[in-house]
């Protein structure tokens, strides 16, 4: 005998539709990226994004009222693109002076990218 439970739907009109199941799964709508370099941001349009369950931790509405009073700016999508490559370009290079100082001095920094879930290092 197999017992299964029917999904209640609750409708937020042009926000989110929210599928409660054993996990609350969302369908959002007009869905907006916001990158953020500094005190500028540029937004970029993503349409409809499906987020499953065991990923929702929290889901929120923007007061737009408090959103146009924040000192931020915003650019165009181009110009936040790069000013974020640039930033994390300076961030790598940061990251590499960072690991030849340490090398330097007879301590080497596992790094992540070749770590496993246990943090134990492999060679690839």
């Amino acid at each position: 005998m197999r017992f299964t439970s029917r999904p209640k739907m609750n409708y937020m009109p042009g926000t989110a539709s929210l599928i409660e199941d054993i996990d609350t799964n969302l369908v959002l709508q007009q869905t907006v990226e916001r990158i953020h370099v500094g005190k500028r941001y540029g937004d970029i349009p993503r349409g409809i994004f499906i987020v499953r369950g065991e990923n929702v931790v929290l889901l929120g509405e923007i007061d737009l009222e408090k959103e146009s009073d924040t000192s931020l700016q915003q650019v165009c999508i181009e110009d936040i693109l790069e000013e974020q490559r640039l930033q994390q370009q300076s961030r790598q290079e940061a990251e590499k002076t960072k690991h030849l100082a340490l090398k330097e001095r007879g301590l080497v920094m596992p790094r992540p990218d070749i770590m496993d879930e246990y943090g134990v290092q492999h060679q690839y």
